[in-house]
């Protein structure tokens, strides 16, 4: 019984010092996650480490007991797990083993496998054609686990298809997986992006879903068309001429240009690559049928031209004609030009056969006409005759002369002034011929008046032509700007400038007005006081003051300029008119005032008017009363009266 009572005890002292070595150590695993997922062909490093035991023992397994396919390294306390490059038999759940004498612990982590290395890519089906079907193939290689990719097209901003891979796949292998979407391209699309996004919904504890985008300028074709052939000078050559043939041809991207000449037997012959064909020196053998074709990788479009090289004739070219428009004064120079006669034979003369009026010199094939200074004599139809063998040409050119040499001037009859009429003149001086001129006059942008001189009998003369006009100029055309323009309009006459035009800018005065005088502190004054007379006018400009005195015999005297006139200690003989008067280039407006200066009174005045009223009133009233009593007495004692009697006895 005792050795059965030891043998338990000890088994019990073994099994409580592992639980207590279990609870000393702890394994951690790195990555520090249940799950990670590592891309095919990558290197994936799991590291298990030990703490709380000095001498651990490491082992690795997967859970289904698979080959590793990988390196183990232990290193004291940590052993590391080391796939390179990590493939399809590396997805398992990896335990980690660790033994510390009788203690044994484990750690799990579990890698999955991707495949998502590369970008999309998006193919068309063919060259995208406005208005033509074309399919978008929008493709994710080497993707795994398909399942989980979902991939959208989208052109600029607008999706066109999104698609999800949601059945399972079969077998572990990385595959291709693609989008495909038609549609008929429109000019709008020129420039837009194709946007191929694919997304492979992949989660780990802190990491998004992997997404790869491709985008790619969506390039839209248009096919060739409206090709076009421009001949200069012409399809109809003589021999020894040059023609420059320019093709265009409108495209996307634009055409490449080729000319080719047709042979006799329909085949073309490739002459040039380049949009201007340009041949020198023709032939006869040249005339024929020259090919345009512009072509891109939608289409081509051709256009024909048919060259026909005649025989070599000789030519005159006069300049710069057929006809010239020459200012009379200037200088003229009339070039007769032959090609294709080595010995030509010149003469000048004027249709009507007047004299020329000019110098002639000749230059090899060239002669030149010389007209300086050019006047009204020289106002002709002009022929260059030129002889070339048995052979005779003409060639004609038409002098035509102007003048219209300066602007027109502005002129006014008198200064502005606000009410008052004014005369305005636009004169165009030194004009021919007159009868095609026109005259307008402008206030602002308003018209005042225009004038054509058709109805004029022009004479071959230069004259000086004008328009007069009266109108009476308000406060408001101030600023205003007045514009004379003048035209000469002969179209059929090539000459710069056929219109020209002066501007003025209108100051309108006001004549002074509403002058007023202001007396402080009033017009009647005690000799020692004083007094500020002040003047004030309206008008435009602002009119100058000018203060005068009027004396005996009417005429002003000037006495100040200031708008206030003062007098600090006024005497007696400053009595008298004083006259203001606004002035400025409109006019003049006057104002007066009448300054009395009365003397100092030594006493005080007892007899005011109002007491010498009263006094003469009362005299008279007594007297009247006086005369009363009086004749009422001498009638008591008579018994009447007789105012006439009374009278009579007076005289």
């Amino acid at each position: 019984m005792p050795k059965k009572m030891f043998v338990i005890f000890g088994v019990s002292n073994i099994l409580w010092m592992v639980f207590a070595v279990s609870q000393a150590i702890k394994v951690d695993m790195f990555p520090d996650k249940s799950k990670i997922f590592a891309q095919i062909g990558d290197s994936v490093s799991l590291t298990c480490s030990s703490t709380g035991c000095e001498s651990p023992s490491f082992s690795w397994r997967t859970q289904m007991d698979s080959p590793l396919n990988g390196k183990v390294r232990n290193e004291g306390t940590t052993s590391t797990l080391i796939m390179d490059p990590v493939s399809f038999e590396d997805e398992h759940q990896y335990l980690c083993t660790v033994i510390c004498g009788a203690a044994k612990l484990e750690k799990a982590i579990r890698v999955e496998i991707y495949s998502f290395s590369k970008d999309p890519e998006i193919h068309l089906s063919s060259p995208a054609e406005v208005g033509k079907p074309v399919t978008v193939t929008c493709s994710v290689p080497e993707v795994y686990p398909f399942e989980r990719l979902e991939i959208e097209l989208l052109k600029g901003n607008h999706p066109m298809k999104v698609q999800d891979f949601l059945e399972p796949s079969e077998k572990k292998a990385q595959e291709t997986k693609s989008l495909d979407v038609t549609f008929s391209p429109t000019d709008e699309d020129i420039g837009t992006a194709l946007v191929c996004q694919a997304t492979l919904h992949i989660y780990d504890d802190d990491s998004p879903p992997k997404v790869r985008k491709t985008t790619k300028e969506l390039e839209v074709y248009i096919s060739p068309k409206d090709t076009a052939i421009s001949v200069n000078p012409s399809t109809r050559l003589q021999e020894g001429d040059s023609v420059t043939m320019t093709c265009t041809s409108a495209g996307l991207p634009a055409p490449r240009i080729l000319w080719s000449k047709k042979l006799d037997n329909g085949n073309l012959q490739l002459l040039s690559e380049n949009a201007t064909l340009t041949l020198i020196s023709m032939r006869a053998e040249d005339s024929g049928i020259y090919v345009c074709e512009g072509n891109n990788p939608v289409g081509k479009d051709r256009k024909e031209v048919k060259l026909i090289v005649q025989e070599k004739m000789f030519t005159v070219e006069i300049s710069p004609g057929p006809q010239i428009a020459a200012q009379v004064g200037d200088s003229v120079v009339l070039t007769c030009d032959v090609r294709g006669c080595e010995s030509p034979s010149f003469s000048w003369r004027t249709q009507i056969d007047s004299p020329l009026n000019g110098k002639v010199r000749r230059e090899g094939s060239k002669s030149m006409l010389t007209l300086s200074p050019v006047s009204f004599e020289n106002e002709h139809f002009y022929l260059c005759t030129v002889i070339c063998g048995q052979k005779k040409l003409e060639k004609g050119i038409q002098v035509e002369l102007y003048s219209f040499p300066s602007n027109p001037e502005i002129e006014m009859s008198g200064p502005l002034v606000n009410g008052n009429p004014v005369t305005v003149s636009c004169k165009v001086p030194n004009v021919y011929p007159s009868d095609r001129l026109e005259i307008e006059l402008f206030k602002g942008e308003s018209i005042m008046m225009n004038k054509i001189f058709l109805e004029d009998v022009s004479k071959k003369a230069l004259e000086t032509k004008s328009l007069e006009m009266t109108f009476i100029p308000t406060v408001e055309d101030t600023g205003n700007v007045l514009v004379c323009l003048a035209q000469l309009p002969i179209d059929e006459m090539e000459f710069e400038p056929k219109q020209r035009q002066s501007t003025q800018i209108l100051y309108v005065n006001v004549a002074p007005r509403d002058t007023t005088i202001l007396v402080s502190p009033s017009s009647i004054l005690e000799e020692g006081s004083s007094v500020n007379m002040t003047c004030s006018s309206n008008g435009l400009p602002a009119p100058k003051i000018l203060w005068s005195r009027q004396l005996s015999n009417g005429d002003l005297q000037p006495i100040s300029e200031n708008a206030t006139l003062s007098f600090m200690s006024t005497k007696m003989e400053d009595s008298g008119i004083y006259v203001c008067e606004g002035i400025n280039q409109a006019g003049i407006s006057r104002k007066e005032v009448n300054l009395i200066i009365q003397g100092r009174e030594s006493n005080k005045d007892y007899f005011s008017p109002e007491f010498l009223v009263l006094y003469c009133a009362s005299a008279l009233i007594l007297t009247a009363i006086g005369m009363i009593i009086y004749f009422a007495r001498k009638a008591n004692m008579t018994g009447s009266y007789s105012l006439v009697e009374a009278q009579r006895t007076k005289v």
